[in-house]
């Protein structure tokens, strides 16, 4: 399970995985919201058979869920603006600049969002990335923690402030600029950062476009803030859930570096219900141990990895499982919609391992699978040489001493039973069906580039949620966990090569 760096325990029900919510439509929208007239349901082709895992009986049971899809960049962007709508109680803002970077004589555009409550709270919870080499918003964050109050996160794009020259001194200087615009204690206000690795913040440009930041702040909808803390991501990413008489309201930014470890990417997650400081803490842990903690895109742990909740404590709170259940719901959707918008992803790989010895053993199986490069390779060619998934489970079990049996081990792609009894099971026919599955699962093509060699994504939106399915049962126990992942391709070697330049 996950822990608070303040060493508070989690003692919560992360409440399953995933698909938990198939009896209900998994895409469960709040009392007077719909889905945009665009944005169309589907259900998932064939439902999986429900896992027995180590947090009980079927908790990550039923994939016969309804899923989206969007026919047009507009019916995204308008079902975006139902989920988007503010909390009572929260204010947001953003802002951009240029700037000449330090390190290298070239304009570049940095991005200042302002999330703010009307009043401090002392109800806030925060999760961070366990990197040796901690980004300076990160190391004061830890220490924000223990703090009576928070009032304002401050998040710049383009930088990461990871270890450059005065790093937490430049961040806690930019927060106490903002901290005074806003009237509040430089204690209150916590500083986020992402982007380029060891290059040092632009303090006093950030400082002069405070003023404006501040001006925007509007209590209507968060999706300027989801817009303004991307960086490579080809959309922003909203998702809410109406619970009790509030709501919970999350946006995340994230495309590439993705191996979480505790948390994941930056993850901003405001509700106005006013549960108490320590139950929030432990609704958040369980609700990241459950979701963020099972997505990988390439097995890099970002140093600035923050997942934060803030609640305004504006409405009654709900029962504490109703809270924990919309929370984790938002940060599974969250989760998802981060791998689906992953750097130059063209599948989203769903993996179900069960069978396990225990939960963490089913979660590397599944990340070995995952974050496999043959592996994704074929799957972004829609090549189904599934005898790559089973070198991935071999390779792992080799390497950590899990003693398999062969003839225990049932690996399923699409529904279809590819291998058991200590055989693959294919012929032609199966072929066939295994190519299917994935184009179906295919997001978009790759376009081929004018000039010959930088691939770009030709849509910035999801067509649909669909994913390529593979369950693998181990035969070794109960454990059992859900990982997601992508595939590899041309967009995401142009996408990191160029990344600076």
């Amino acid at each position: 399970m996950g822990k608070w760096i303040n060493g508070v325990s989690n003692s919560g029900d992360p409440s399953g995985g995933w698909f938990r919510e198939a009896t209900q439509g998994r895409r469960e929208l709040g009392a007077g919201e719909s889905p945009h007239a665009g944005a169309r349901e589907l259900n998932r082709s064939g439902p999986s058979p429900a896992l027995t895992g180590s947090r009980g009986e079927g908790w990550m049971a039923g994939m016969a869920s309804t899923l989206l899809t969007f026919d047009t960049r507009e019916a995204h962007r308008s079902w975006l603006e139902t989920q988007a709508r503010l909390p009572l109680g929260f204010r947001v803002a953003t802002t951009r600049f240029e700037f000449t970077p330090a390190e290298v004589a070239k304009t570049a555009r940095m991005g200042l969002t302002l999330l703010a409550l009307e009043e401090p709270t002392p109800s806030f919870a925060a999760m961070f990335t366990r990197n040796a080499f901690p980004g300076a918003p990160v190391i004061i964050g830890r220490e924000r923690l223990g703090e009576p109050r928070l009032a304002a996160i401050l998040v710049n794009n383009k930088i990461s402030n990871v270890c450059a020259p005065g790093g937490v001194l430049a961040a806690e200087r930019v927060a106490a600029a903002a901290a005074e615009l806003l009237r509040l204690e430089p204690r209150e206000v916590l500083p986020s950062s992402t982007g380029v690795i060891g290059w040092r913040l632009p303090t006093d440009a950030m400082i002069a476009a405070l003023p404006e930041l501040v001006r925007g702040l509007q209590p209507l909808t968060v999706l300027p803030a989801a817009e303004g803390i991307t960086t490579t991501d080809l959309y922003p990413k909203v998702r809410r859930a109406a619970v009790g008489q509030g709501s919970i309201v999350g946006i995340a930014k994230g495309a590439g570096m993705i191996e979480p470890n505790l948390a994941t990417m930056l993850v901003f997650l405001l509700t106005d219900l006013a549960v108490p400081r320590q139950e929030l803490r432990a609704a958040l842990s369980g609700a990241v141990e459950a979701s963020f903690q099972n997505i990988t895109v390439d097995s890099d742990t970002s140093t600035s990895d923050t997942v934060v909740l803030l609640s305004s404590m504006r409405q009654p709170a709900p029962e504490p499982r109703q809270f924990r259940e919309a929370l984790a719901r938002v940060c599974r959707d969250l989760a998802e919609d981060v791998v689906r918008n992953g750097e130059g992803v063209h599948h989203v790989v769903h993996v179900v391992v069960r069978g396990a010895p225990d939960l963490q053993a089913a979660r590397e199986v599944g990340k070995s699978i995952a974050n496999s490069p043959l592996v994704q390779c074929a799957v972004n060619g829609n090549d189904p040489n599934v005898g790559r998934l089973l070198a991935a489970v071999g390779k792992h079990a080799g390497r950590s001493g899990m003693a398999l049996d062969p003839g225990r081990v049932v690996l399923r792609m699409g529904g279809e039973t590819i291998f058991r009894d200590g055989a693959m099971r294919l012929d032609a026919d199966m072929e066939r069906k295994l190519h299917a599955q994935l184009k179906d699962a295919e997001l978009y093509a790759s376009v081929a580039p004018k000039d010959g060699f930088t691939f770009r994504p030709p849509l910035d939106f999801p067509r649909h949620e669909r994913a390529v399915e593979i369950e693998l049962d181990l035969g070794l126990g109960d454990g059992a966990c859900e990982v997601l992942g992508g595939d590899r391709s041309h967009e995401y070697i142009t996408e990191n090569a160029d990344y600076r330049s």
